[in-house]
């Protein structure tokens, strides 16, 4: 089974449902790893450019969960805070300010 600290590294924040499923489920953990390998892998897209599209969408869902842990995780592959804000305001432009104000204020919380 895939070590949890690993996937914190890769991803920035462990969700719960996660830690559950590895614990209860690890023939479940271990297929969705890899199919979230897959997805995460460099192909024509970055690694940090699927995590800045990503935070884009997190914040257009308005998922507090899901921004806090794809923030993490860009910070941890490198992405520049400007290329963040970039994202953020498209978001903004397709799914209104709620979505920009939400990811600024996980932005600003982690670029301190």
């Amino acid at each position: 089974m895939s070590d949890l600290k690993d996937l914190e590294e890769k991803i920035g924040k462990v969700p719960a449902v996660f830690r559950d499923m590895a614990e209860n489920d690890p023939e479940m953990y271990e297929k969705i790893l890899e199919f979230d390998n897959y997805i995460w892998a460099d192909g024509s897209l970055s690694k940090q450019t699927k995590k800045i599209l990503a935070i884009a969408i997190t914040a257009a869902m308005r998922d507090n969960k899901a921004l806090a842990a794809q923030m993490a995780g860009a910070k941890n592959l490198g992405v520049k805070k400007e290329e963040i804000e970039e994202a953020l305001r498209v978001a903004f432009l397709i799914s209104g300010m709620p979505a920009y104000a939400q990811g600024r204020n996980e932005l600003d919380a982690l670029y301190k």
